[in-house]
């Protein structure tokens, strides 16, 4: 199985500032936002769990490459969105990304040279996204 690695990093900003400013950024870097939500909120509704640490979901999807996943195998599909997340552990507001285009590969959804256009192209537009935030 490939490794696969994760971006992780912390932010100065308080958490809904960060949410926003990580939509704001995936927007910019050419992905369109699908959903943000606040999986704290949640778990405090349905679990009855008051101050759970902060935890959203950016869920974001670019045309372009969802397409190209798709041509790849309609099993991809089956990993999307692309999702940033924000969350705050001991006080610090952490963001972090994984690419689901490579979890295709690691997991036999594809053949990794199938993937290599996908995974290039969609790690070249995730890298500027990630420099800004």
């Amino acid at each position: 199985m490939n490794n696969i690695d994760f971006l992780e990093k912390k932010i100065d900003l308080d958490f809904e500032s960060a949410v926003k400013y990580v939509e704001k950024r995936v927007i910019e870097g050419g992905f369109n936002v699908m959903l943000v939500k606040s999986v704290d909120e949640i778990i405090e509704t349905k679990l009855g769990l008051n101050n759970y640490p902060k935890y959203s979901m950016i869920l974001a999807c670019s045309p372009e490459f969802a397409k190209m996943a798709l041509d790849v195998s309609k099993l991809n599909g089956l990993l999307f969105p692309c999702s940033f997340v924000v969350y705050e552990d001991d006080g610090e507001i952490i963001v972090g990304h994984i690419s689901i285009m490579k979890i295709s590969t690691a997991i036999g959804l594809t053949k990794t040279n199938e993937m290599d256009e996908v995974i290039k192209k969609t790690g070249e537009a995730v890298d500027l996204i990630w420099k800004t935030i």
